[in-house]
């Protein structure tokens, strides 16, 4: 009877073993718009898609390209005792027009004025890429010469346009220019303020330099009035640490951060730090090779993060700290209402279906603002050393967290959950606690330079 209950433990133990799993595509009957997709997954033995072997890790994980044609492609994977058929369906291009959207030019300038808060402003008119000039709040009076692609043409100065999407705003009669009736200066422990009384909201952007500059736009006697903040002057460390600037009801509030008092003992002692753990609730992310979820590591690091901070020294405030939903306004505004200097996201990366996996791993930073990107070159590199794994560089990229200037934002994307070595070292506990060690460091070597 002993030896019947071995045999069919060690049958068992071989059948799961000889199994194969496949993460991606998540359907067997799937519909890619895609010259070519991949499928991603693990498997302890040998396995062959269309009778072609598919290479695998060490640790049994694999992502494999393949073509797709129009129509239907069927795609058989077969394991020593597992077959699995795909069909997955390549849609019929569709045909566009190639004549370009044309710019129609109105014979009288219009006023329209923005219908809801952060009501994007852009150089271009397309809502795509790193083209944010500002973010406007509800209420703000323009001035619009035209139109393209769904945006309206701005009018900010003789020298500068601008656009903004139709559906952000409304026509109204009134007269865009506002008045400005007087300014304020405050000098606190933590910021130089700077407080425009006006009689009515107007556009505004805030621009990085060798100065920190604000133009209001739209102003009697002077558009744009202009302000100018030498912080390379009035820093000695000649960095920014964040600024913000928004309307209480007609007055504008520009803020900019007084660099922190630094312990040279515990650079990070008494800096407050929130950690954002990418994603969660409803929000899974990206899937691994391993069909380990993108939230559940980007939490975990995020905590042994903060244990690490903590160490250090830091208040550090957490975005999320369990399998719950957050959207991206609330992380933001988290960070903001706790006055953070830094705010750090955490993330896992993944790919569109026309790239292969396999050429694409480790480790980028993503930062919107210049004044970000010190610190995310200083993480990058304590990471790529410590952890040994590619760099895959520091970017700018539109995000809704790095977007946040009230604090040095960045967005890290640890390693390619979807690529087989990088997603077979990530699940890993002692690499998500060296991780996490790797960060602090980087934040720590930012502080202490």
């Amino acid at each position: 009877m002993r030896k019947v209950f071995l045999l069919v433990f060690i049958l068992i133990l071989g059948m799961s073993c000889e199994a194969f799993e496949v993460v991606y595509p998540k359907s067997q009957q799937a519909t890619i718009n895609s010259a070519s997709t991949f499928f991603i997954g693990n498997s302890c033995y040998n396995l062959t898609i269309n009778g072609q072997k598919v290479p695998r890790n060490s640790k049994g994980a694999f992502a494999y390209v393949v073509p797709l044609n129009i129509g239907e492609n069927i795609f058989e994977i077969e394991g020593p005792i597992k077959k699995q058929i795909y069909k997955i369906t390549r849609p019929t291009p569709k045909s566009y027009a190639t004549t370009a959207h044309k710019q129609i030019d109105f014979s009288e300038y219009k006023t329209v004025i923005t219908k809801q808060d952060n009501v994007a402003l852009r150089s271009t008119p397309i809502d795509a890429g790193i083209n944010r000039l500002t973010h406007l709040p509800l209420g703000v009076s323009l001035t619009v010469s035209g139109e393209k692609n769904g945006f309206y043409k701005v009018i900010l100065d003789a020298q500068q346009n601008a656009w903004i999407a139709k559906d952000d705003v409304i026509n109204t009669n009134e007269n865009s220019q506002a008045k400005i009736i007087n300014i304020e200066y405050l000098d606190t422990d933590e910021f130089y303020t700077c407080i425009i009384h006006l009689n009515k909201k107007v556009p505004f952007i805030m621009s990085e330099g060798s100065t920190m500059t604000l133009k209001l736009y739209n102003v009697e006697g002077e558009s744009p009035y202009t302000i100018n903040f030498p912080y390379t002057q009035n820093f000695d460390c000649k960095k920014l640490y964040g600024y913000s600037g928004e309307y209480l009801g007609n007055d504008f509030i520009w803020k900019v951060r007084k660099p922190p008092q630094i312990d040279s003992k515990q650079p990070l002692k008494g800096i407050t730090i929130a950690v954002d753990a990418g994603h969660g609730g409803k929000e899974c992310g990206a899937i691994s090779c391993f069909g380990d979820k993108e939230k559940d590591i980007n939490l975990e690091i995020a905590r042994h993060l903060q244990q690490e901070l903590k160490k250090l020294g830091a208040k550090v405030y957490m975005t999320r700290t369990h399998d719950t939903y957050v959207g991206l306004k609330d992380r933001v505004n988290k960070a903001n209402e706790n006055n953070a200097v830094i705010l750090v996201s955490i993330h896992g990366n993944a790919l569109p279906d026309n790239l292969d996996p396999n050429k694409n791993s480790g480790t980028s930073i993503f930062y919107y603002y210049e004044q970000a990107r010190p610190l995310a070159e200083c993480i990058l590199n304590e990471m790529t050393s410590q952890l040994n794994l590619n760099n895959d560089k520091v970017r700018q990229a539109s995000l809704a967290l790095v977007r946040n200037t009230n604090a040095l934002s960045i967005l890290i994307e640890v390693g390619y959950l979807i690529n087989p070595d990088d997603s077979s070292i990530i699940r890993e506990s002692d690499f998500q606690k060296a991780t996490a060690k790797a960060i602090s460091d980087g934040l720590e070597k930012f502080f202490k330079n």
